[in-house]
């Protein structure tokens, strides 16, 4: 390929990684907020998704650029592919993070209670996805990206805890019923996030061998 085509890719990478840099940012922020019950960095963290979303626009239309242009065959091809699919997932994890950003606010205007365990060890853990995801990507890691896919099934099973939780106390304790809904939809929009990771770690994968997995059986 030409070294026209080398330098479009290249800056093609900076801004999917500048965009995977403000998604990660902004889930840690929204879950500190949610953690803190701090108003400002909630309200900052749905407020910004915007970037997010412009972000996600330039990235799709300099890929489209690429093929359009230059029309890559092989592993260039299979980049190019999974720069978009990426791209995608990052945009919606953005969506999802202004979600949590903006259930935590109205958690903080109902009377104080404390975030179970469950949501606390599940933030945790699709945080981590998250981050081992792109880490994987920037590294081209694919036993990082495998691990991530395995600790998606644990997320699944601590959205599972959630809604049992959510489903007892609502029953025991209906005067907070407002606050227990809350959790369930924090923990949905965790649950799809930690999906969103899976697919990033997925198209890794492709990426670098050239194989789908997904829809793997287990």
């Amino acid at each position: 390929m030409t070294l026209h085509f080398l330098r479009e890719v290249e800056r093609l990478k900076r801004m999917l990684l500048d965009e995977a840099t403000m998604v990660e940012e902004g889930l840690q922020k929204a879950l500190k907020a949610l953690y803190d019950n701090n108003m400002q960095l909630a309200a900052e963290v749905k407020n910004s998704d915007h970037k997010i979303d412009q972000k996600e626009i330039e990235i799709e239309e300099e890929a489209l650029k690429i093929l359009a242009l230059h029309q890559p065959v092989a592993s260039d091809l299979r980049f190019i592919i999974s720069v978009i699919k990426i791209n995608n997932d990052l945009e919606r994890i953005g969506d999802l993070t202004a979600n949590i950003a903006a259930r935590t606010i109205d958690i903080i205007n109902l009377p104080h209670l404390n975030v179970p365990g469950n949501i606390v060890e599940m933030a945790d853990t699709v945080l981590l996805m998250l981050k081992e995801s792109l880490d994987a990507l920037i590294n081209l890691n694919v036993k990082l990206a495998a691990k991530v896919c395995v600790d998606d099934e644990k997320v699944d099973l601590l959205h599972k805890k959630t809604f049992n939780y959510v489903k007892e106390k609502v029953q025991t304790a209906p005067q907070n019923i407002d606050f227990f809904l809350m959790l369930m939809g924090i923990s949905r929009y965790l649950e799809r996030i930690a999906d969103h990771s899976t697919n990033i770690a997925e198209d890794v994968v492709y990426m670098v061998e050239g194989k789908i997995s997904r829809h793997r059986q287990n």
